[in-house]
């Protein structure tokens, strides 16, 4: 007979003994994956993980050099005209272009009065039903005459809050208390503009842009179309007003608004003063410290079209532009000076050294006091041609009520409203079309070498044979395991595990095997590979750059749509290169190397979102490949599109792919040879 202590007595000695097992078991797969890894911690002193980093950092550092070189080449002002052009051309192209005017059909939705200003809640239309709320801060007519200059004032990442923020109102009314009417206003996927409310509030600001940005590079655009759009939309209402001076226009917004400021200022002519804060640093520096930012922030081959942050005022010059800073921004003050020392001997070479000017806070990254009187004393300067010391009283704000323009908080729940996911998918709906047109009336080899060049994959003869290096040999019973690493170009080494059969006959038929997980996601003793070589198949198990023994996490995830290497994926972006296609190459350069030993077209499988690639691969050159299998791969990335939502898709993103193509397309080339099990949607579930 047990009693209830001796029950409990063996369940715990039950549990432990489990426990036990557990822990046993996972040691010995904790050391077999110890096991399968084939690189040293560092290699040439980079840390593996770092490897993707070190690589297209220098990639960068060459249009850098490129960048400076071509700065001092800007003497005379028929060159810097041509610069200024080329530049807000190539800028224009790479955000997919701007839409076109269309009414404004603006709302006051109400007026709330302060001592000194009035603040109106607005809301106007920058595309048809695509809202913008802001709150225009308008001087007492009693104190100041009209017509008076407009100031916009963009939004950083204050993401519920936006506009109603105390920094952001606090800006709008100094200006309006210096007789200039501000403009502040909400950007997408903050404050009232919430783009998919069923995320509301979870996906919003950074990681609301950087999910949109995934769709919006697929389509050749930036999300930074958007916002820039949104900007020129809200000068345009502002100069509809007929208490504000058309000619008379300047701009100023603190760090996501520093960005759009930034922009904006470039393109757009009308501003004839700018003030962005908490944002200017160099590229250089940037990738030196914290690494790119959001969506908007990275432009697809920016740095490969030579277009620094400099730029972004020497693209104006010589009109007149503060930068305004704080010393322990964690965008790199050293940056900042650099960019405002290029901008300076721009403007001496122009004979306007006195249009561009610095102001550095001793605080940290947001809207300091000093840095909004500086700003108002900078537009007051230019704008209203006075040039008086600033002090900032004390103000009575408004509240979260008070300054909310829609009945009910927020946009996308008025009649009819259209969110950024909707004109992407308009987009679509009209590429889709154009894609179908294309396919059907061109030679493939015609589409298919359009494919290769805007996903950036060499042909095979332009890909050179890869270095080997062999490593220790493991013995498991049925095959030997030669760890090697392939390198297909200086810096890039791609960790290997090749399977030969031991018993048994063994066919010249050779599998290259590719998993998202790298390597050793199916390489334990019993799994997929190993009944592969229990066949009679060589087996080639291979980490594609930036998979298992080289992927690079970083400690902040922005995003479920993006992977934990989001910050080497968006500097791939910058240089003008896509992981589609590195990663297609690596496979090619992986499958000639297997063909060359075993004599036969190799057999593929890929699994996980490294379908992607060796789709391309496998679709470029088809003759390399005796069959394809693809498990677990995106089915499409119109579904992308079609569902606004993402699960790590940004590693797969080739930007403008949907002008020209899409993945059905190069499945379709295959045929017969490509097989698609398990096809998973843009959120990672079956499709």
């Amino acid at each position: 007979m047990y009693s209830r202590e001796s029950e409990e007595i063996m369940n715990l000695n039950t549990v432990v003994t489990a426990l036990i097992c557990l822990g046993l078991t996972l040691s010995a797969a904790v050391q077999a994956a110890e096991d399968l890894r084939v690189l040293p911690e560092t290699i040439d002193g980079i840390k593996s993980v770092d490897m993707m980093s070190h690589y297209l950092h220098g990639l960068a550092r060459i249009q850098f050099d490129n960048w400076k070189k071509q700065y001092e080449q800007l003497k005379t002002p028929e060159q810097i005209a041509e610069y200024q052009k080329r530049l807000r051309e190539k800028f224009i192209e790479a955000i997919g272009g701007l839409p076109e005017r269309t009414a404004l059909n603006p709302q006051i939705t109400g007026v709330v009065r302060r001592d000194g200003y009035r603040v109106e809640k607005v809301i106007f239309e920058s595309q048809p039903k695509h809202y913008v709320t802001g709150a225009l801060f308008v001087p007492d007519p009693s104190r100041f005459k009209p017509p008076y200059p407009g100031v916009l004032e963009p939004v950083g990442h204050s993401f519920t809050a936006a506009k109603g923020r105390d920094i952001y109102q606090s800006i709008g009314a100094l200006l309006a208390l210096n007789g200039m009417v501000a403009l502040v206003f909400d950007p997408i996927d903050q404050g009232e503009r919430s783009q998919m409310l069923s995320q509301w509030p979870s996906l919003s600001g950074t990681k609301a842009h950087i999910n949109l940005g995934i769709g919006s590079m697929l389509l050749g655009r930036n999300t930074a179309r958007f916002e820039i759009w949104d900007g020129m939309r809200a000068i345009d209402y502002l100069q509809s007003r007929p208490e504000v001076d058309a000619a008379r226009i300047g701009c100023a917004g603190l760090s996501g608004g520093g960005t759009q400021t930034s922009y904006l200022m470039a393109l757009d002519e009308r501003i004839k003063a700018a003030a962005p804060a908490c944002y200017l640093t160099s590229f250089e520096r940037l990738l030196a410290t914290i690494g790119p930012q959001d969506a908007e922030q990275n432009i697809f081959g920016q740095l490969a079209f030579g277009m620094d942050h400099a730029d972004y005022i020497i693209m104006r010059a010589p009109k007149p532009t503060l930068i305004c800073a704080a010393t322990g921004d964690f965008f790199d003050i050293s940056g900042t000076w650099d960019t405002y020392r290029r901008a300076k001997r721009l403007y001496s070479r122009m004979g306007f050294a006195e249009r561009v000017d610095l102001i550095e806070h001793d605080g940290e990254h947001t809207y300091h006091v000093p840095l909004r009187e500086a700003t108002t004393r900078w537009m007051m300067r230019w704008l209203l041609g006075k040039d008086e010391p600033i002090t900032e009283p004390p103000l009575e704000l408004l509240s979260e009520k008070e300054i909310q323009c829609t009945p009910d908080g927020q946009v996308m729940r008025l009649p009819g409203a259209r969110s950024t996911y909707d004109l992407n998918r308009d987009c679509e709906r009209k590429l889709a079309e154009q894609r179908g047109k294309l396919w059907s009336t061109n030679d493939r080899a015609e589409m298919l070498g359009r494919v290769r060049r805007i996903a950036g994959v060499r042909t095979l003869t332009d890909l050179p044979k890869p270095e080997v290096r062999n490593f220790d040999i493991i013995k498991r019973e049925g095959c030997t395991i030669q760890k090697m690493a392939l390198i297909p170009e200086p810096g890039i080494y791609l960790p290997a595990l090749m399977f030969t059969p031991t018993k048994g006959e063994s066919t010249r038929r050779a599998v290259l095997y590719i998993h998202e997980e790298g390597k050793a996601a199916d390489a334990a003793p019993g799994g997929p590979i190993e009944k592969l070589v229990k066949a009679g198949r060589p087996v080639l198990a291979v980490d594609l750059r930036g998979t298992g023994e080289t992927l690079q996490a970083t400690k902040r995830n922005l995003s479920g749509a993006t992977g934990p290497d989001w910050k080497v994926v968006f500097t791939a972006f910058l240089v003008g290169r896509s992981y589609v296609g590195m990663r297609a190459e690596d496979v090619l350069v992986c499958t000639r190397f297997l063909k060359e030993q075993y004599t036969e077209p190799v057999e593929l499988i890929a699994v996980g979102n490294v379908g992607v690639p060796a789709l391309h691969a496998a679709a470029l050159e088809p003759n390399l490949f005796n069959s394809v299998k693809l498990t677990r791969s995106l089915v499409s990335w119109s579904n992308l599109i079609e569902l606004g939502l993402a699960y790590n898709q940004q590693i797969n993103a080739v930007h403008g792919a949907l002008k020209i193509y899409d993945l059905p397309d190069l499945a379709e080339t295959l045929g017969t040879k490509l097989t698609i099990e398990e096809p998973l949607n843009a959120l990672g579930q079956p499709d």
